[in-house]
């Protein structure tokens, strides 16, 4: 009987780098739900909005546009912790490139949010006036 690949456990390929992949996930989703109350906020208002956006009755791409928009908020402010922990591990004392990614990070995310209060304002307007 043949002896398994050392790079096999190293460089799991299938179904075992899914799954760990998946594990991966998971724990940075537990991560930023712990550490980081804006990304509670946001959940919370996706908890209240994605329904709504299901509710109305606006077209299967609107719909899109609504859900697609409250996600990218979520994503762009987990990429924005992944930074600020890069940051504080690298080092806790002030230095102008630090202080620079955590503003880009925070820049992303305050777009993030206008392009979903955009996005909602156009959809909502257009429902309306309808």
């Amino acid at each position: 009987m043949a002896q398994p690949d050392p790079a096999w456990s190293k460089n799991p390929s299938g179904v075992r780098r899914l799954a760990g992949a998946w594990r991966a996930s998971m724990h940075g989703l537990r991560a930023v739900w712990q550490h980081e109350s804006g990304f509670r906020q946001e959940v919370a208002a996706c908890i209240a909005l994605v329904p709504l956006a299901l509710w109305m009755p606006v077209s299967p791409i609107e719909r899109l546009l609504l859900i697609a928009s409250l996600l990218l908020v979520l994503i762009v402010e987990i990429l924005n912790s992944a930074v600020e922990a890069t940051v504080d591990r690298i080092g806790l004392e002030r230095h102008e490139l630090s202080g620079r990614a955590k503003d880009l990070g925070s820049a992303a995310v305050l777009l993030s949010l206008l392009l979903t209060a955009l996005t909602w304002g156009t959809v909502l307007w257009a429902w309306w006036v309808r």
